[in-house]
């Protein structure tokens, strides 16, 4: 169960979870969640460690230990890494078309989760918390900000290119040569 935990934890990210959230989730007892938490809060709080456990904003998240910050720092001002990847652009796209949207949201389109993404691009000053949703749990919205619209040379949201839809082909068909022929 603790695996589980740290599991969860692990996928809902910033959005961190309650008490509850965890009795209903793995359908345990508050006693035997409470001594989950604590067991996993011991284990990853160990110096050997590079994340730990706490308790923010009434819910239990996974964060970095400060200790550390300089190296993450450098992570997200590495010129390297400030080249936006396919799967950067791809949130970006979900949160320019269909913003505000929620990171599970996001997740839901892509597959995969994109907490690591979503943070950096925060970070980067592309995206931006911008309320809560009504959804269970209230997770974050986020939304684009005038910086994405500077990065992409655009006067406003508005100026977004129309997405088209893909023309649905027969099975029979092969979609290379139906649609890409010269």
């Amino acid at each position: 169960m603790k695996a589980a935990l740290e599991g969860l934890l692990f996928v809902i990210g910033d959005e961190g979870l309650t008490l509850k959230d965890i009795v209903t989730i793995l359908e345990i007892s508050e006693d035997d969640a409470k001594k989950l938490i604590k067991n996993l809060y011991n284990e990853l709080n160990e110096d050997n460690r590079g994340i730990k456990l706490e308790y923010l904003g009434e819910r239990f998240k996974l964060t970095t230990k400060a200790e550390h910050a300089k190296y993450f720092e450098k992570l997200v001002q590495n010129e390297q890494n400030n080249k936006l990847s396919d799967s950067a652009l791809e949130v970006l796209s979900i949160i320019a078309y269909s913003g505000p949207i929620t990171r599970v949201d996001i997740d839901k389109i892509r597959g995969v989760s994109s907490a690591y993404i979503v943070r950096k691009l925060v970070l980067k000053n592309l995206i931006e918390e911008c309320g809560k949703s009504e959804d269970a749990g209230r997770p974050m919205l986020y939304r684009i900000t005038n910086q994405f619209l500077n990065y992409f040379g655009l006067g406003s949201a508005k100026e977004l290119p129309e997405i088209k839809e893909i023309e649905k082909t027969s099975d029979n068909e092969n979609l290379f040569e139906t649609k890409y022929h010269e």
